[in-house]
């Protein structure tokens, strides 16, 4: 017998891809995984600052208002299904796994708090199987193909479009499962479901995450090198001042552009809400206890078009700030630890 999550009140209508709401899945499931998250999130956060530099301060803002804009963008797949970005494979591969778990953190986490997109109680599964194992999944099989030696550009286009599958496809299929542990839905009906449907939205993930890479390969290659420091030669001051500011602005004005075509976006149902309709258990879905900005559109405008631009560029914009923000105080502290350490322990006079 399971213990689920819910109430009589009315359902949730409005979902993304593996954006679960409540009601789909067991209590004590939705408490492990708030539990495993914040363990993970905590030892990215640790592996994030002893990794972080200075290319990584401008780029999780700018990955992290990229990613929640085009998810804001569904684009039709089979069967009158649509899909959108993930995301998690493109930020692994530019800024390496653990601080894509935390970009990928706070665009999840922003989406349920203030777009009531994703339930509150299963937050914590949402945000594993999307801001971890998709970043994780996605990294792995990068760093695989990488491997093998390829060119730059055969290594964006092959690992790019195969992590960014695998990593639709690993959240999916644990989606499954987690609804067939919960009693939702059997997992011989769960599983192909899901699975089958998210293999079509995971072309549409990898053919957008190649063209990201191989975009960014031709107008800015070092930024596929975010994680290691100016490739050993330092860049003088006035040069790398201009290129972060330089990054920081047209990453901004990029995703902005992007949410500009958000009312164009397919209006069919997601990848798991065409699958709880065709199994029968969407109703167990649940409405969100509050909303703020729901369905992505900002309450008190009648143009839908306009609503829906305006919370995005809310969205873009709190994702980029935060992150923007917080990475650079983390940098700054961290280079003021080590100047601290060289004054506390000068080198020897010669």
């Amino acid at each position: 017998m399971y213990l689920s999550i819910g109430v009589n009140i009315p359902r949730w209508d409005s979902w993304a891809p593996l954006h679960a709401p409540d009601g789909f899945f067991s209590l004590p499931l939705a408490i492990a995984g708030y539990v495993v998250v914040a363990l993970v999130i905590a030892f990215a956060a640790r592996q994030t600052n002893r990794e972080l530099s200075e290319r990584m301060v401008p780029m999780m803002g700018v990955m992290g208002a990229f990613i929640f804009a085009a998810q804001m963008i569904n684009f039709p797949v089979a069967g009158g299904t649509s899909g959108h970005l993930v995301g998690g494979a493109l930020a692994a591969i530019i800024l390496g796994p653990w601080a894509a778990i935390l970009v990928m953190t706070a665009v999840v986490g922003l989406q349920a708090l203030l777009f009531q997109d994703g339930g509150l109680v299963v937050l914590g599964i949402n945000l594993f199987n999307m801001s971890i194992v998709s970043v994780l999944a996605g990294y792995g099989v990068y760093a695989a193909v990488r491997l093998i030696g390829a060119s730059a550009k055969k290594t964006l286009v092959v690992g790019g479009f195969a992590a960014a599958w695998v990593s639709v496809m690993a959240a999916a299929v644990l989606a499954a499962f987690q609804l067939a542990a919960s009693g939702t839905s059997p997992i011989q009906l769960a599983l192909p479901a899901l699975a089958g449907v998210h293999a079509l939205i995971g072309i549409g993930e990898g053919l957008i995450t190649v063209f990201a890479l191989t975009f960014i390969l031709a107008a800015r290659p070092e930024l596929l090198k975010v994680r290691r420091e100016a490739d050993s030669k330092p860049t003088p001051a006035s040069r790398r001042g201009i290129g972060l500011r330089g990054v920081l602005i047209v990453g901004y004005l990029i995703a902005v552009g992007v949410t500009l075509l958000a009312p164009l976006a397919s209006g069919s149902p997601d990848g798991l809400e065409r699958v709880a309709e065709d199994q029968g258990f969407i109703e167990t879905a649940l409405d969100a206890p509050y909303g703020i900005i729901a369905d992505y559109a900002v309450p008190g405008i009648e143009n839908e078009a306009v609503a829906t631009i305006l919370a995005g560029l809310i969205g873009v914009t709190a994702v980029y700030v935060l992150f923007a923000g917080l990475a650079y105080l983390v940098y700054r502290a961290t280079a003021n630890r080590g100047r601290t350490r060289a004054d506390q322990f000068p080198p020897p006079a010669s």
